[in-house]
């Protein structure tokens, strides 16, 4: 067996950044081979990942990027176990390399981002390595695209959700009120850009509850789904981005904010990646 030097173990943690006493243990195996080496912690990660398949990953980085010309945005989520390696810069510079890959790349889908090249190897490979490097299940465990006239994106206070929204209008000018309204879909949380996007399944489960609370108050049969549907509206004036109060001035809803500034000004869409 050869003789395993401090300078490559060195070497191999300032390429891979897994602990000391792994890269010295994987020379050892590989025989002071480096490239070996490396595939053997990768190996190693991959192996960590299946054992942590069933841990939640629930914190980590939430990081949103815009193309030059304001045209296309993506947001991704790179999700750990703690907290503590969400901060770590290292880990969250990875976040931003991915998302910057997604905005060059622009794929249509998560495992299309993941099987995008990384360096020499697959973006999905990179996150599996560093399930054995960092020690704990990490996941790409969203990623989203949007492309309009003007798109805006907003990152909250440590990463924690990102918010990419379309502005049917390319006006600079307009960028912050495009902003504001990003804030405003991390704080209010719409499930939906208007009624008409609601999902029908959430319709007909908002309509039900509503009848059998007003059945349950004794109102009259007959007047159930009327009812049901008067608070279907209180549910779209609330849940709906357009229709929900601006949060910056509540005297007025977003719609209203927006064709303020412009008659014509509105959101044509929105994604909302956020950690949990």
């Amino acid at each position: 067996m050869s003789t395993i030097s401090a300078t490559d173990v060195k070497k191999l943690r300032d390429m891979t950044g897994a602990g000391m006493m792994d890269c010295k243990s994987a020379l050892a195996e590989a025989n002071g081979d480096i490239e070996k080496a490396i595939e053997l912690l990768r190996l190693k990660g991959q192996k960590l990942s299946l054992k942590r398949a069933e841990r939640e990953a629930k914190e980590g980085v939430v990081y949103a990027l815009v193309s030059d010309d304001s045209k296309k945005g993506v947001a991704i989520r790179l999700s750990s176990e703690t907290d503590f390696v969400a901060k770590n810069e290292d880990f969250v510079n990875l976040a931003i390399e991915f998302a910057q890959i997604a905005l060059d790349n622009f794929p249509a889908t998560l495992e299309e981002l993941l099987a995008l090249p990384y360096q020499d190897i697959t973006v999905g490979e990179k996150v599996t390595e560093q399930v054995g490097v960092i020690g704990e299940k990490i996941e790409l465990a969203d990623y989203q695209r949007l492309e309009a006239d003007q798109v805006v994106s907003y990152i909250h206070m440590g990463n924690k959700a990102g918010v990419i929204l379309g502005l049917n209008n390319t006006d600079p000018k307009f960028k912050d009120a495009g902003r504001d309204v990003a804030m405003q879909v991390v704080a209010m949380k719409p499930v939906a850009l208007d009624k008409d996007g609601v999902d029908a399944s959430i319709i007909e489960k908002e309509i039900e509850i509503g009848m059998e609370l007003a059945r349950s108050e004794g109102k009259p049969e007959e007047m159930l789904e009327k009812i049901a549907m008067g608070k279907l509206n209180k549910f779209f004036k609330e849940n709906t981005l357009l229709a929900q109060a601006f949060v910056k001035d509540s005297s007025q809803s977003v719609d209203q904010y927006l064709r303020g500034m412009d008659g014509n000004l509105t959101v044509t869409g929105f994604k909302h990646v956020k950690l949990g």
